[in-house]
């Protein structure tokens, strides 16, 4: 059988930057692996930061755009059909930050699928320096994310001290209580190292940690609704002006509750990827890309958030 590790993470947690290191070593490991990505909108910005590693041993499958849940199930379980029978013994599943986990274990007992994959390990990306104030909706996607993982690996840990690091597991704690989850978790299934710090031996440690069975109290509410997205395509905007604005977005009611700016922008050096949360903004190189950003939160005004960058 298939094994499928399904990596979680609320929206601008570092998922794919943790999916990049992982995928690498389980392809050292002699695994032929295919990475299945789920972005939140029509253009799937995640897949294309893991083109580098597609080769003989890795290739990449994309789910895009927001949908009802039972034509994203469909679309799911399509692809997983399909991949099935392409020689692969490691399927690598990123899904978008407010995904709802159940539809993951839900496709994974249907037929055929129960024939062809089983479950390997669930791992769980929470930001070490996670917003001490999130909505109830943000709260219960951050719980039910982390709710079966085999291990919660902590991100940016580099950059947060001791109080961040409690204060980030403390957050996590109260929003499993929130949503009545049998799950608590020990110390021992926080890996808070700094990524730079990974070695093989704490990826081996990831890759046999399993995940649990855990309940939460559903919340009802439709997260593409409740979470939305604007999307800019060819802004043409430069590099300079894009990272100097974009930083207000985070700040200013007008442009709704913002959680997280993704896209990509050319300079004179090439393509770079911008990755924004309210405690920053990165930049990096990047081989090929497309001029787009996107913009994820919640009751999002996208004229404000236009004319905010184009200031």
């Amino acid at each position: 059988m298939v094994q499928v590790d399904l990596i979680t993470g609320f929206l601008g947690a570092g998922k794919t930057t943790f999916l990049r290191r992982y995928a690498a070593y389980l392809v050292a490991q002699g695994h032929n692996v295919c990475i299945l990505e789920n972005d939140f909108g029509a253009v799937n910005v995640d897949a294309m930061l893991v083109q580098d590693l597609l080769g003989d041993h890795c290739e990449i499958e994309t789910i895009s755009g927001g949908c009802d849940c039972d034509t994203h199930q469909r679309r799911m379980r399509t692809k997983l059909i399909s991949m099935a029978m392409r020689g692969f013994d490691r399927v690598l599943v990123e899904p978008s930050g407010i995904f709802d986990v159940d539809e993951f274990f839900d496709v994974l007992r249907d037929d055929p699928l129960d024939r062809w994959y089983q479950l390997g390990n669930v791992i769980a990306i929470v930001d070490a320096l996670l917003p001490e104030t999130l909505s109830a909706q943000a709260d219960y996607i951050l719980a039910s994310e982390a709710a079966n993982a085999g291990r919660v690996v902590f991100s940016r840990s580099q950059l947060a001290d001791a109080a961040d690091m409690q204060a980030a597991q403390e957050h996590l704690r109260r929003a499993l209580t929130a949503c009545r989850c049998s799950r608590s978790f020990q110390p021992g299934e926080f890996l808070t190292k700094d990524w730079a710090d990974l070695t093989d031996a704490d990826f081996a440690a990831l890759d046999c940690c399993g995940y649990r069975q855990a309940s939460c109290e559903k919340l009802h509410f439709d997260e593409h609704r409740a979470f939305g997205s604007a999307y800019f395509l060819e802004l043409g905007l430069p590099r300079e002006q894009l990272e100097r604005n974009i930083p207000s977005l985070f700040t200013d009611p007008a442009c709704g509750h913002v959680l997280r700016v993704k896209g990509f922008v050319q300079d004179a050096g090439g393509w770079v990827e911008l990755n924004a949360t309210a405690d920053g903004l990165t930049a990096a190189g990047i081989p090929n890309g497309q001029e787009v950003l996107i913009v994820i939160g919640e009751g999002l005004e996208k004229e404000k958030i236009e004319e905010k960058l184009k200031r």
